[in-house]
């Protein structure tokens, strides 16, 4: 399947796991740096770089390469680069920059200007805007089309170029034009870098005793913010919920852990998930402890074609132990895992697929992904639509028009699925 390129600026990719030998730190994530793995950076490993990631490319990749098996080859650059090449989309070396911005993500932060792009016919797209960033502080909305960063055209450039020009501007304030489709003129924003808290999981009171919780990540914190979440959601009733809205729509990913544990959550017993690669170490399998949060009340779990890899886990263990109906259109299909092995003195990484991952069933869901229960197909909403809709504000005409315009079909199923419970 084509890899659907999506980035948060700065690029930033989600996601730590297990330890393997205390070597190797397991990864799964959509979004990543880039879908072309010969960035540029690898053209400036030394010999004793190169000959790392061919040993750990040999060692752990989830295929056999068959790198003729030898350490006395000599690869030169054009060789290694071929053979660089072979590794899929989400394997990649990490410079020290992009190696930082990980685990600042992981940790639920990172430097940036807030908003997510996609590139949609040939525009880069603002398909979201970040909550508490600079770009939503300065008015820039989803489907604005960036044109310019610092008078640099943004036109036949790349993801990461422009997230280059954001991310290595020499002024404070980066200078960004926008196209807006009710403005016949370009709009131009001034927006300064800094620190943003990613906010992990945010909860709404739905209709007769249920909830909704929205997880928009997986990061080391999502465990505790979904219990929070839950709990809060119950003393507000003065009782147990009668159900729940789990929503993993435009959810790329995260950590193995944090989809492991918030499955648990849900979980009395069954399998989570399992992996599978060449080493010993990649094959584990993770199963749910006894206690259910939600004590059995039921949930509606929401996925769209932008549900990946730990969202995916998540749904799956849910609909496979068959706790929860699976109400949405078919997900990304991201059934792989990556671990983080370092290289040379820690401040560099190599990504690297060691394994794949698979459902209760035991289904691999790689190119695939995950078939709702219930399928319905809707237009994407960003987090802020969503969020106006689950309210059902009116406090402008911007609110009122777009809850004329977008209906949330797939909540509204979701919540007639959970009153008929």
């Amino acid at each position: 399947m084509t890899t659907k390129k999506t980035a948060v600026i700065t690029i930033v990719q989600k996601n730590t796991g297990f330890y393997i030998s205390l070597y190797l730190l397991v990864l799964l994530t959509l979004i990543a740096f880039s879908s072309n793995v010969l960035a540029s950076s690898i053209k400036d490993l030394k010999r004793q770089q190169i000959d790392e990631i061919l040993f750990n490319i040999h060692a752990y990749y989830v295929e056999d390469l068959t790198l003729q098996n030898s350490h006395h080859i000599k690869y030169n650059s054009q060789q290694f680069e071929r053979l660089y090449s072979k590794l899929d989309s989400y394997s990649k070396y990490l410079n020290e920059h992009e190696l930082t911005s990980l685990f600042d993500n992981t940790n639920g932060r990172y430097t940036g200007i807030g908003i997510e792009v996609k590139n949609i016919d040939e525009n880069m797209t603002i398909v979201n805007v970040v909550n508490n960033s600079p770009a939503k502080a300065a008015g820039i909305l989803p489907s604005d089309i960036i044109v310019s960063v610092n008078n640099q055209a943004t036109q036949n450039r790349t993801i990461d170029e422009v997230a280059t020009l954001i991310r290595d501007s020499k002024f404070s304030n980066i200078e960004l034009i926008i196209s807006r489709d009710n403005n016949k003129n370009p709009l131009t924003f001034h927006v300064a870098r800094r620190q943003i808290n990613l906010e992990s999981v945010t909860s709404e009171l739905l209709d007769f005793g249920t909830g909704y919780i929205a997880i928009n990540n997986f990061s080391n914190h999502t465990l505790h913010e979904v219990a929070l979440q839950v709990a809060a959601l119950q003393s507000h009733f003065g009782y147990p919920l009668k159900g729940l809205v789990i929503d993993l729509r435009d959810n790329p990913g995260g950590t193995l852990q944090s989809a492991v544990a918030v499955s648990d959550l849900f979980l009395q017993s069954g399998t989570i998930v399992t992996t599978k690669g060449r080493f010993y170490d990649a094959n584990q399998a993770f199963y749910a402890k006894r206690g259910d949060i939600l004590k059995n009340a039921p949930i509606v779990v929401l996925i769209n074609e932008n549900s990946a890899s730990a969202a995916e886990i998540l749904a799956a263990a849910l609909k496979d132990n068959k706790r929860a109906t699976v109400v949405g259109s078919q997900s990304f299909g991201k059934g792989s895992v990556q671990s983080l092995i370092p290289l040379g003195d820690g401040n560099t990484a190599l990504k690297l697929t060691t394994a794949k991952y698979f459902t209760p069933l035991g289904k691999s869901i790689d190119g695939i992904g995950i078939t709702p229960d219930v399928a319905v197909n809707q237009t994407n909403l960003s987090q802020s639509n969503k969020a106006v809709i689950i309210k059902n504000e009116h406090t402008n005409s911007n609110a009122q028009l777009l809850t004329g315009n977008l209906a949330d079909l797939q909540l509204v199923k979701a919540k007639q699925l959970l009153s008929m419970q």
